[in-house]
């Protein structure tokens, strides 16, 4: 049950902008649930005009809607860091984040107006890393600019610092776990200025003051790998930050390289693991190269592309069909706290898509939905 596939649309005005903003900070509103909302409404505004009536009907408490002061407020507050929006269907928005599940609708972008975002590279690591994996980050990121490869990495400590500061002159992007303000960690504060002075860019899918939480890190990690061509994990360990990069970065379609370490070193438990599964052994910038001239996140994707024109999709003929409360109650019953395909879902329970559609729709909104890639979802564990 994926939804429409069209191409972008140009720059949104200035009144959807602020209704895109509005929609997608609205409570329970991620990028899956916003792409079903344009789906049905046809736009933003329409999405936010009907989002009562539409939890009312299914007996669920309406979300709280992000107030259009709210919204001005953060564009304020974000030109003032000197950073702007990028809507999804903008022609300055990265093209290779269009080939991941769950897309964000809207990023917050400081810098990178002259980077390459398409010749990209992840590099990821252990934030307690040896001298020895530091210098192998600098020497990899070295070559990898002089190749005309953008960094793409975390601002975390350790190789993440290693990679950008490498990279300053060649180009970098540092992916945000928090808002635009809530830069973490502090000491990595003067790395990030530095980052934006010599032409490389921060972003973020968060909100102006949002404190990052351990949950929101593996958000950010799937930007990580998403921006990115390929992605290079220099030192992990077996439970770590970087192997959930790698992991996403496989799922996206993308290219995923490994630094071996000594066995001795638990900090390359994580990297040794990945070769042995079939990551490509990385021992020279060459090696990475390589990989990358054989790239294509379009190759057999795992997800559709999901592009948004500014004025929303059209809409399927039956995206407005109510489904009867008999429907809700079969659905309910039908999910559980383990992840199941959509289509799964319709098979079963015999509820038509077009009403299966709208039931995760309103289940979503209530805040009782966990969605995996985008095409699977659970029932949320309170």
């Amino acid at each position: 049950m994926g939804l429409p596939v069209a191409r972008s649309a140009g720059r949104l005005t200035d009144a959807q902008r602020v209704a895109w903003l509005r929609l997608i900070r609205t409570d329970n509103v991620g990028p899956v649930t916003f792409r079903q909302l344009l789906n049905r409404f046809g736009s933003a505004e329409a999405a936010l005009e009907a989002l009562p009536s539409l939890t009312r009907r299914s007996g669920l408490a309406a979300p709280r809607i992000a107030s259009a002061a709210r919204a001005q407020d953060e564009l304020a507050g974000l030109a003032r860091l000197g950073g702007r929006l990028i809507a999804q269907s903008e022609p300055d928005y990265p093209t290779l984040l269009n080939h991941i599940p769950g897309p964000p609708p809207l990023i917050s972008v400081v810098g990178g107006d002259r980077l390459d975002w398409a010749r990209t590279v992840g590099i990821v690591g252990a934030r307690n890393a040896s001298a020895s994996g530091r210098h192998m980050t600098r020497l990899l990121v070295s070559e990898l600019g002089t190749a005309g490869y953008t960094v793409v990495s975390g601002l975390a400590r350790g190789i993440d610092a290693a990679a950008h500061d490498a990279a300053l002159t060649t180009g970098t992007v540092a992916v945000l776990a928090g808002g635009m303000d809530r830069l973490y960690p502090e000491e990595n504060i003067p790395l990030s200025r530095a980052i934006v002075e010599h032409g490389g860019a921060l972003l973020t899918e968060m909100p102006l003051g949002w404190e990052p939480r351990a949950r929101d890190f593996p958000r950010r990690n799937r930007l990580v790998s998403g921006l990115s061509l390929g992605v290079l994990v220099v030192e992990a360990a077996r439970r770590s930050g970087s192997l959930i990069t790698a992991r996403l970065a496989l799922e996206q379609n993308r290219e995923v390289f490994a630094v071996p370490g000594s066995p001795l070193d638990p900090r390359a438990e994580g990297g040794n693991a990945l070769i042995q599964q079939g990551a490509r052994l990385v021992t020279s910038a060459a090696d990475i190269l390589d990989g990358l001239r054989q790239a294509d996140p379009t190759r057999l994707p795992l997800f559709e592309a999901d592009w948004i024109p500014e004025d929303g999709f059209a809409g399927l003929p039956e995206a407005h069909a109510i489904a009867s409360e008999d429907h809700r109650a079969i659905l309910i019953s039908a999910l559980s706290p383990s992840p199941t395909p959509i289509d799964t879902l319709i098979e079963q329970t015999g509820i038509p898509a077009a009403h299966m559609q709208g039931l995760l729709l309103e289940l979503d909104l209530a805040g009782r939905l966990e969605w995996s890639g985008g095409q699977m979802v659970a029932l949320r564990v309170s």
